[in-house]
């Protein structure tokens, strides 16, 4: 019985060590907004185009250097200052309000946000949604969406 539970933790523990591993990026990788920059005013939906130099987009699950999948981080600290952010290394980055998936290498998005004063970062994920090394993100910028 105890060889079984050994081996089902083996296989339970063994990709969370792969994912572990940090991407390499180039270090003149670059993820930036095309479209909006900080301080602009727009409506809801936002249009929002994610722009990559120095890499190459793919979807979530495709293991090719120098590619990766973009995230946006919307409403929270800049990246590397969130608390969860040295869990986005091991783990990955979560699927949640604040942060969000384009796993299917999307470039561009019809976001819905509520009016008010926003905060958007773009953050290059690897195949497993772990940021490379060094990390690829953008600038943080804050948006204002008029009613």
């Amino acid at each position: 019985m105890f060889r079984n539970i050994a081996c089902a933790a083996a296989l339970v523990i063994a990709p969370l060590a792969v994912w572990a591993e940090s991407t390499p990026a180039p270090d003149d990788a670059s993820v930036y907004f095309i479209n909006i920059a900080d301080g602009d005013t727009v409506t809801s939906p936002v249009a929002i185009q994610f722009g990559l130099s120095g890499m190459g987009v793919a979807p979530a699950g495709t293991d090719k250097e120098f590619t990766g999948h973009h995230h946006v981080f919307i409403d929270r600290a800049p990246y590397g200052e969130g608390a969860e952010d040295a869990e986005f290394a091991e783990y990955g980055i979560p699927g949640d309000d604040n942060h969000r998936h384009f796993g299917g290498g999307q470039t561009e998005v019809m976001l819905g946000l509520d009016p008010g004063t926003h905060t958007l970062q773009l953050v290059l994920g690897d195949m497993n949604h772990i940021p490379h090394n060094p990390s690829v993100v953008s600038d943080y910028i804050t948006i204002t969406v008029s009613e």
